[in-house]
């Protein structure tokens, strides 16, 4: 990034000067002065497209009226023409010279061209018509900066600082940040609040600092709180809050503050898309759909709004829309690999030829980043196997995988201990000695597992009953399983803290988990879903402080939950997926965890296999209701005509009856998954026929 890129200049809406040019009298002046208020209206409410009209319909009948040339210049670079408002605000400045703050904007509009040459003798003719101006001093100096001229710029820095010293504190402190030094520029922010604690744009500064290097946000949130109670309209100071409480799981007061930034500012694009995409991961489609219109209607060329509108489509069901906004956001940026794999995610959806070329041909360009380059192998290789070339799928698949593990962090070791530690810990003794304390509500139905063996499954099928609310991936349960050692001195962590609970301190967990459980729920039925597979460690502390939730296991025949894990992208998380050997690693400490389980939990969990599921899915369904202490109901049969949201990777297949077709499909790859068939045989030999015979 240049210099002159790093640089950005104000276009605030100045004040019109009281009576300018206009006379009280006559209806003609009562109109043109009603039109002028109107423009200006619709500045100061976002709307800059109604102000435009009001100008140009004025414009039309009256086309030497500098203030409404003055207005349309400003409507214009509201709406980001800068060029337009180049042109308007000439005509003006040629009609009126010394007309206030003309110099200043037609400057401004030069300088967001980058015309910074032609731009300085405007912010000097500013300076002359106003020297007691902040702002003109300041946008001269970024502009004599901006070319070179550093000692000038310093002198119109240091007028700029004299005539107005707390922006001027503030403005040194951004120049640490833009230069990398955060620690100064903390310094800096935190002098300026003690010259002027109720400096609102030192206490925003301050808090963007702590949220870049993720220290004391707690601080920056009680900094925002102040400068929203010191400037309640300050629609960016609402955004950052936003910013602030999402990095603090905060998502609801999140939507909230995001919200009143769009309320303030209903031309910023991207609050719009923070909304949505926020109010998406809280679990309202709906609403966030509607945010992502917003985004898309002010900023229409923003190819990640319509990728994350394009998700919440495929949220809603609607994949012939998610696939208009997939295709739009690669129209607009023909490079963007994640986009194409988000098609590809939607499972049952079919690359064209045409597609396929331009993925392929993607992959040959040198500048592709790390990241990219992995998105388009996935894809392709979903392309592939859609093409029954299955040598050729797996060929991009591996090296998609080999390309994304040096991206993530996991260390097999570790979760190897980590796994041995829980097992060693939930003893029989253990939990003899402290069951009995904890919350006993029967709503929580807990689906554990791996990805890609069914669980989506089991939750729809769940989800169609009448009396269960279908949530989605929650990590509560983890989040509540780091807050126990969160605070303690001695370091210890999860499970050997558990030693130091308290009978009370069971049930105060449950009600915890509930609390936080709350958050996603949005029906007043009596039974919830919690299917984040990786719950599976916690089935011991999910039955000392829940102790009457129903727990399920997915199962699928191992290989093909290994070939779809090496198969998927995953948004975060699941780094074990990406190496063979680590995967294989994975499944086997997952199936030792689980037998402990079922040995020292007895009747606690029931497995579902998902090809006993496919063959025999009334069977099953009643398992799986009688298991969870529900009557039987015939909708969990026609699951895939339940209407709900699905956030899973297997959002379009659930919504589709049952099929076969899923089952042993790692013969497809038989001569690729020899090493999984070596590791894990031993664990595929106890397994029912009906699933170590799927596909045959």
């Amino acid at each position: 990034m240049s210099k002159e890129d790093r640089i950005s200049f104000d276009f605030d809406f100045a004040p019109l000067p009281v009576n300018y040019g206009l006379s009280t009298k006559g209806g003609a002046a009562s109109a043109q002065e009603s039109s002028i208020n109107q423009a200006i209206e619709g500045l100061k409410s976002g709307n800059p497209d109604i102000s435009e009209t009001v100008c140009r319909e004025h414009l039309k009948l009256h086309p030497a009226s500098v203030e409404h040339l003055w207005l349309l210049g400003h409507a214009l670079m509201q709406q980001r023409r800068f060029g337009e408002a180049e042109t308007q605000l000439k005509t003006a400045i040629e009609l009126a010279p010394d007309f206030p703050h003309l110099a200043e904007d037609l400057g401004n509009a030069l300088a967001q061209q980058r015309k910074f040459k032609q731009a300085i003798p405007l912010f000097e003719q500013a300076v002359r018509q106003d020297p007691e101006s902040a702002n003109a001093h300041k946008k001269l100096g970024q502009a004599l900066a901006a070319v070179g001229r550093g000692q000038e710029a310093d002198e119109a820095f240091k007028t700029f600082f004299d005539k107005d010293p707390d922006t001027g504190a503030v403005a040194v402190g951004a120049e640490h940040i833009r230069a990398g030094r955060e620690d100064d520029a903390i310094q800096c922010f935190r002098q300026a609040l003690r010259d002027n604690p109720d400096n609102v744009d030192a206490m925003r500064f301050l808090a963007a600092v702590y949220l870049k290097k993720e220290i004391k946000l707690r601080d920056a949130e009680a900094l925002l709180q102040r400068v929203i109670q010191i400037a309640p309209d300050f629609g960016n100071a609402w955004f950052d809050l936003g910013q602030v409480l999402l990095k603090r799981a905060q998502r609801m007061e999140a939507i909230d503050a995001f919200r009143r930034a769009t309320e303030l500012e209903p031309r910023n694009g991207v609050a719009w898309e923070k909304l949505a995409s926020v109010t998406a991961s809280a679990g309202y489609p709906e609403q966030a759909a509607a945010a992502f219109q917003k985004a898309i209607e002010v900023s229409p060329k923003f190819a990640g709004f319509h990728m994350g509108y394009g998700h919440v489509l495929k949220t809603l069901g609607d994949q012939p829309a998610s696939l208009r906004e997939y295709r739009e956001a690669i129209r607009l940026r023909p490079d963007f690999g994640e986009v194409y794999w988000s098609m590809a995610n939607l499972k049952i959806f079919t690359f064209e030829d045409a597609e396929v070329e331009a993925m392929e041909h993607q992959l040959e360009n040198a500048e592709l980043s790390e990241t990219t380059d992995v998105h388009f192998r996935f894809a392709l290789g979903k392309a592939y196997e859609d093409r029954k070339n299955y040598d050729k799928a797996w060929s991009y698949y591996h090296s998609g995988n080999q390309r994304q593990r040096p991206l993530v962090t996991y260390d097999p070791v570790e979760n190897s201990v980590h796994q041995e530690k829980i097992r060693s810990h939930f003893t029989r003794e253990f939990l003899d000695g402290a069951e009995g304390n904890g919350y006993a509500d029967e709503a929580p139905v807990f689906i554990v597992g791996l990805g890609r063996s069914g669980s989506t499954l089991v939750e729809q099928i769940l989800a169609s009953h009448s009396q269960v609310e279908g949530t989605e991936e929650l990590s509560v349960l983890a989040n509540l399983s780091d807050s126990i050692s969160r605070y303690r001195s001695d370091k210890q962590r999860f499970p050997e803290i558990l030693d130091t609970m308290r009978p009370i301190d069971w049930r105060a967990l449950g009600l915890e988990y509930l609390e936080g459980a709350k958050r996603y729920r949005m029906t007043d039925k009596p039974i919830f879903t919690d299917k984040l597979p990786n719950n599976f460690p916690f089935i011991g502390l999910i039955h000392l402080i829940l102790p009457n939730a129903k727990i399920i296991n997915a199962r699928r025949h191992p290989i093909d939950t290994c070939l779809g894990n090496y198969k998927q992208l995953f948004g975060r998380g699941q780094n074990f997926t990406y190496d063979i050997f680590e995967l294989a690693d994975y499944y086997k400490e997952y199936c030792l965890t689980m037998d402990h389980w079922h040995e020292v939990l007895p009747g606690k969990v029931l497995d579902v296999h998902y090809e006993e599921t496919v063959t025999d899915l009334e069977g099953q369904v009643t398992r799986i209701l009688e298991h969870c202490g529900l009557p039987f109901e015939e909708s969990c049969l026609r699951f895939h005509e339940t209407k709900r949201a699905v956030k899973t990777a297997s959002s379009e297949q659930v919504r589709q009856p049952i099929y076969t077709g899923g089952m042993g499909k790692w013969r497809k790859y038989e001569t690729h998954v020899g090493d999984w068939m070596e590791e894990l045989g031993p664990i595929i030999d106890g397994l029912p026929d009906v699933v170590k015979n799927a596909g045959l």
